[in-house]
């Protein structure tokens, strides 16, 4: 027989007592109480053990300084049961430590290093007779010192818990050695926790250390592209299985935040999310029990969710349907590779990710759209995406399918959405943005040439619309379509910001289409006057053409509504709201702008086009210069003619052709912002240029001003030679195929006249004077 587990007690003093014959008084006698095991190793009857023992208590003991004499005595046969076997796994490695008898200790051999031994004890409890394993002894042994190491570890679900601390403690170790994880040591630690997640019970403890891990990985330089679905989907499966009490509960760290909500399906009318992201904090999150349009104050992220979601909620009790949020502080889990082979820009994510799911329910198509809004640093142009798992043979890439981008500042866009997954946003970097103060400059330049553009127009347009014998020919006609649609264009420009600050998006969308429209009616009467004046320099005859002003009407305002018209149907969204990062519709801005979103659209429908009208144009600019050249050298009269007033009827070709528009084409390169600064002003005051060469600088409109506004000695009779000589009757049934001041250009022969040889003269001043 052997003594274990002795627990001795102090009593009290005592005060009083029957004399024992102990040398000690009465007074300084003490009472303890003591508890022990008795061990026996052999097999004997149980009341002749306990007979011993009784008569080893009771026989006392003393010396000459003190005596122990027992006053009561309590003997109880225990049979406790064995230590079964236990499969543990550590730092030091995986131990199967073997069934063991009560208070024997057992001993393995060490993983490192093998000639060493680890110990531990199977324990009697003193307190409850029963057994259980006491902590092993591995003072002998050496913990693992890699990620590696963990292979030999067998997850269960009595150790799951204690095998995600070890993999915490070694990836830790691991990242504080060295930046990253190999490809190797970040499989196997994926593999591991995918073997918990299989076994275990999603505590929120172990949910928070699964999140750390996750967490310190994405913060590494460690490319975790290999396992980014196996993420993914342990984070979706921690939300849909993690049991907690109350009604929602938050996991957080700087890389990945998770946030779980139990809702009331019959109560739910909306669910708000959001979060805010410090440098040195963990991110703050923030929930709403409602749907909410817009972003919350000073987050980083939103995501609304609208109450039609309650459509998609599962069958059950109340109370059990679960959504979870999901924010991804790093781009690196949503790594496209054929971004930067896209036909319509050079996307990149540049903002965090959110997700929001609900608890085994897929939704998809919703009528009431979701709303995420997400910031990001820089001013490009933005596009809404979701993650799309089954993309490029489920390797997973961007998608913007059902999704519709609002831009509602220059650093945040909103993205609204038909269905709930992964959602980011991607900026273009195909072009290098300006830098802020030249970006300050042009807007301040697009705006104030555009304002006085468009009250010069006015001028102009009353002008010709007032006095009627100014409208009498066709190229002051095509020079009235010609203004209207610039003042259109300019109008919208300066209203578009204004417009788009109410974030609606219906009417950014009309506000892109008419601006749209009017920058392609615009460019489509330069391209008119262009044609006209061909015919009229080179291919003059004459041929009477029936309805020749309502043909050019028809083509210059017809061709562009069935453009615009054509990329509505095709896809509307092609129109958004954006920060204009390129020239396009006249100009650079900060603010938010209504205009295409879609590079394939513009290409076609706005850089194509202009291209073509430019050329086209460019072709009859030429052929004026030869006819002018061809008229002084063959010309007494036109040889008197100063180099200013060739200078003057170039630059009034230039503006009326619209040859301006063409050093959008040479924005590029060392030269950019220079040709930045030349566009803005030389299309922005375009409208004011008109006025200045076809109202100011015309000899027959001051006149009308004079007969018309002014009084006095100012004032010119209507009924003088001037007059008369304006133009030639429009009611001529001979009705050649234009009669117009432009044709002072003509051959000398006869034949080939337009208008009366008296009027020549006049009609050349009244164009290019």
């Amino acid at each position: 027989m052997s003594v274990v587990n002795l627990v001795i007690k102090e009593g009290y003093i005592r005060s009083t007592g029957e004399y024992t014959g102990l040398l000690t008084p009465v007074s300084k006698q003490n009472q303890y109480n003591c508890t022990f095991h008795v061990q026996v190793y052999h097999k004997d009857n149980v009341a002749n053990v306990e007979q011993l023992i009784y008569s080893a208590l009771t026989s006392g003991y003393e010396n000459i300084s003190f005596a122990i004499q027992t006053t009561n005595i309590s003997i109880k046969h225990i049979e406790p049961k064995s230590c079964l076997e236990e499969d543990i796994s550590s730092l030091y490695g995986r131990y199967v430590w073997p069934e063991t008898f009560p208070q024997v200790t057992a001993e393995m051999g060490c993983r490192k290093p093998v000639s060493n031994r680890a110990y531990r004890l199977c324990k009697l409890d003193i307190e409850t007779d029963t057994t259980s394993w006491d902590y092993p002894n591995m003072k002998n042994c050496d913990k693992f010192a890699t990620v590696s190491d963990i292979s030999n570890i067998t997850v269960t679900p009595d150790n799951a818990a204690e095998v995600v601390d070890i993999i915490q403690d070694l990836v830790d170790v691991q990242l504080s050695n060295n930046s990253q994880l190999s490809s190797s040591e970040l499989g196997l630690v994926m593999k591991k926790l995918s073997e918990v997640f299989g076994v275990s019970i999603i505590e929120p403890k172990l949910g928070v250390n699964i999140v750390n891990i996750v967490a310190n990985i994405l913060l590494s330089e460690t490319d975790v592209t290999p396992v980014a679905d196996i993420v993914l989907d342990l984070t979706d499966q921690m939300g849909n299985s993690m049991e907690f009490q109350g009604e929602s509960i938050d996991i957080k760290s700087p890389a990945l935040v998770l946030s779980m909500i139990n809702v009331d399906p019959d109560e739910f009318s909306g669910l708000t999310f959001g979060v805010s992201v410090s440098s040195t904090l963990n991110p703050e999150i923030f929930v709403n029990q409602s749907f909410v349009s817009k972003p919350l104050a000073e987050t980083n992220v939103t995501i609304s969710l609208p109450a039609e979601i309650n459509n998609f909620f599962p069958p059950g009790v109340r109370n059990t349907t679960r959504v979870q949020f999901h924010f991804y502080g790093t781009p690196d889990l949503f790594q496209d590779p054929y971004l930067i082979n896209e036909v319509d820009g050079n996307w990149t994510l540049h903002s965090f990710v959110v997700s929001a799911s609900v608890n085994n329910s897929q939704v998809l198509n919703l009528k009431e759209r979701v709303v995420v809004t997400l910031k990001h640093e820089e001013t490009r142009r933005s596009k809404c995406v979701f993650w799309d798992f089954q993309k490029y043979s489920s390797l997973g890439g961007w998608s913007s399918s059902g999704c519709e981008t609002w831009n509602i500042s220059p650093h945040q866009t909103s993205c609204l959405c038909d269905h709930l997954t992964h959602f980011g946003v991607l900026l273009d970097v195909s072009r290098d943005p300006l830098d802020p103060e030249d970006v300050r400059i042009l807007t301040v330049i697009s705006h104030l040439g555009c304002g006085i553009s468009s009250i010069f127009l006015g001028i102009t347009l009353l002008t010709y619309l007032i006095f009627e014998k100014l409208r009498q020919d066709y190229p002051s006609k095509i020079l009235i379509n010609l203004s209207t649609a610039l003042l259109g264009l300019t109008l919208l420009f300066l209203i578009n910001s204004w417009l788009a600050s109410f974030s609606n998006h219906p009417l950014c969308i009309t506000t892109a289409a008419f601006l749209h429209y009017f920058l392609l009616a615009s460019c489509t009467w330069m391209g008119l006057e262009a044609f006209h004046m061909y015919f009229v320099l080179v291919k003059v005859f004459n041929t009477y053409v029936p309805a020749y002003l309502l043909k050019f009407c028809a083509v210059g305002w017809g061709i562009p509504l069935v453009i615009v018209g054509l990329v509505l149907a095709i896809d509307k969204d092609a129109y958004g709201s954006s920060v204009p990062d390129r020239v396009g519709v006249a100009l650079e801005s900060t603010e938010q702008f209504c205009w295409i979103q879609n590079n394939i659209f513009y290409y076609v429908t706005v850089v194509g086009f202009i291209l073509l009208i430019f050329l086209g144009n460019m072709g009859v600019f030429i052929v004026v210069l030869i006819q002018i050249k061809k008229m002084r050298a063959n010309k007494p009269l036109a040889k008197s003619r100063t180099a200013l007033q060739d200078l003057r009827a170039v630059a009034s070709l230039t503006v009326l052709l619209g040859l301006t528009w063409s050093l959008g084409f040479f924005s590029f390169g060392p030269v950019r912002v220079v040709m930045m600064y030349l566009f803005a002003i030389c299309n922005s005051f375009q409208g004011f240029f008109v006025f200045v060469f076809h109202c100011l600088m015309k000899e027959n409109v001051r006149k009308q001003w004079k007969a018309h506004l002014c009084c006095g000695r100012f004032r010119v009779n209507e009924t003088s030679d001037w007059s008369r000589s304006v133009t030639v009757d429009v009611r001529n049934k001979k009705g050649n195929l234009v009669k117009s001041d432009s044709a002072h250009f003509d051959k000398t022969c006869s034949t080939r006249s337009l208008t009366p040889p008296r009027n020549l003269q006049n009609i050349h001043a009244a164009r290019w004077q």
